[in-house]
């Protein structure tokens, strides 16, 4: 009995380590705490299970184990050990902390057999996983090989892998998190999307075709921006919240996906699109190395754009990451750039300046300075020379993006005339030695500016609320009590009529 009772003992511990060896996996390299907070929490709901345990057939010990979003295999005994004898684990709360600005800003799902992201897992995450269900291990080559390699999109397309893991990887895992809420096509090709999170907040892409081959997308790094600034359709929604690095990667990886399928290929990306991409420094230099290592996106082809957020460009520099660096600048004053950029009054444009001088030299990259063309406001030559006599310590080190500016419903400034712009770009070159290079707008026709799609949704689904209300208190009136009714628990037959 002593024997028996040893080897039990043995047993359990070693499948104790065996789940929890699961755990410093889904903590590596990006942050995990979705994925290690389900694990750590089902771990702890199986430790206080009932000791009738043993009663269950393996069929019933597997479905007891997937209700709580386990992933799990093997014979009897190893399912009763997983589900009965690990000993207590501290309990991970549903509203687990969270660190701003991280992964964890992703909210726990709060049923137990949530489907997870796939594309949140690395290649050891992968390995270990197929490992636990009892799969050979170049399984995990097979499967990683379709995600990254051929960026599929369903687990269904994955012809060499067998029937059994398919199923088991579309039961626990999504191959993406975000899903189209509105797409609008340019007439020049441009591609605007309003993607919608899984909590419902909407973000935008832009996916910009040219004549010479390229293919770039502009991506978000945020959902709204806490940047204010006057111009922009993002900056005056105001800012919800951080997007987490593989939210940010996604969008990226989609518009890849389809390329492929087409026989083209992603060849640029910039962190352009809603957000400040250096105020979620940690999650977008995170997303910035997934585009280089598994879209085979060289780095330079890789723009992070910033309105002037000091300390991160000096953290950049230090870090010498070979990302291009755009700095939106828009004036050259500081009194005139805090009239439509309030971050300059934190950071005025010396310090600016500063920070981009020590960023070239470091990293040995040159920057780019954006520049939107204000009719009437920063088109004129006077500008410009300030502007010249500004980037004079950066010349051969830096270069200058002047793009007509995308009116906005909150703003009332409009483009400049191209006559202006021309004459912008003469006085930069030829009395200061200054490059510059007018950017055509693209996607004018579909609302393809900063936040302009989402400002459109939003607009829309305010009036619907609207129409809604109308007709519920229009009912309400015909038929008093109505409303009464309804909150007391009795049908309510209120017909809202004009939505969408």
């Amino acid at each position: 009995a002593r024997v028996m009772m040893r080897l039990a003992i043995l047993h359990m511990a070693f499948f104790q380590r065996r789940i929890l060896g699961l755990v410093p996996h889904f903590l590596a390299g990006r942050p995990r705490s979705q994925s290690s907070a389900l694990v750590l929490r089902s771990i702890h709901d199986f430790s206080n299970e009932p000791a009738s345990l043993s009663k269950l057939t393996v069929a019933e010990l597997k479905d007891r184990c997937r209700e709580r979003g386990l992933v799990v295999g093997g014979l009897k005994a190893d399912l009763i050990g997983r589900l009965h004898e690990l000993g207590p684990v501290p309990e991970v709360p549903t509203d687990t902390a969270k660190a701003p600005g991280t992964d964890g800003d992703m909210p726990l799902e709060t049923k137990a057999a949530a489907q997870m992201n796939f594309l949140a897992l690395s290649y050891e995450e992968v390995q270990s996983l197929l490992k636990s269900w009892g799969h050979p291990q170049f399984r995990a080559k097979q499967v990683w090989g379709w995600v990254q390699d051929k960026r599929a999109t369903s687990f269904d397309e994955m012809l060499n892998v067998p029937l059994k893991l398919r199923e088991q990887l579309a039961e626990h895992f999504t191959l993406g998190n975000i899903e189209v809420a509105v797409e609008q096509v340019s007439k020049d090709g441009t591609r605007k999307r309003a993607y919608r999170l899984e909590d419902g907040q909407l973000v935008e892409s832009v996916l910009m075709p040219y004549d010479d081959g390229r293919r770039t997308a502009c991506i978000s790094s945020q959902a709204g921006c806490g940047m204010g600034c006057t111009f922009c359709a993002t900056g005056q929604m105001g800012f919800a919240r951080h997007l987490t690095s593989t939210e940010i990667f996604e969008q990226a990886r989609t518009f890849s996906a389809e390329l492929t399928r087409k026989g083209e290929r992603l060849s640029n990306v910039v962190l352009m699109g809603m957000g400040e991409p250096l105020a979620n420094y940690d999650n977008v230099i995170a997303a910035a190395k997934r585009i280089v290592s598994e879209l085979g996106i060289g780095a330079r082809h890789v723009t992070i754009s910033t309105v002037g957020l000091v300390p991160k460009i000096r953290r950049l520099a230090l870090e010498k990451h070979q990302f291009t660096l755009a700095v939106s600048l828009h004036e050259a004053t500081d009194e005139a750039r805090s009239a439509i950029m309030p971050v300059n009054r934190r950071y005025p444009i010396s310090e600016l300046m500063a920070a981009c001088e020590e960023y070239t030299r470091a990293t040995g990259r040159r920057i780019t300075f954006e520049w939107a063309l204000i009719r009437g406001v920063n088109d004129n030559p006077e500008t410009a020379r300030r502007l010249g006599a500004l980037l004079q310590p950066l010349r051969g080190r830096c270069h200058v993006n002047i793009i007509p500016l995308n009116p906005t419903g909150g703003y009332a400034g409009q483009p400049a005339d191209p006559r202006a712009l021309k004459r912008f770009v003469e006085v930069l070159d030829r009395e200061f030695g200054i490059g510059a290079t007018p950017r055509m707008r693209r996607g004018i026709d579909i609302d393809a500016g900063c936040g302009q799609l989402t400002q459109a949704r939003k607009k829309k689904d305010e009036q619907a609320r609207q129409r809604a209300e109308a007709a519920a208190a229009e009912a309400s009136r015909e038929r008093p009590g109505a409303l009464e009714m309804a909150a007391g628990g009795e049908p309510s037959e209120v017909t809202v009529a004009g939505g969408w």
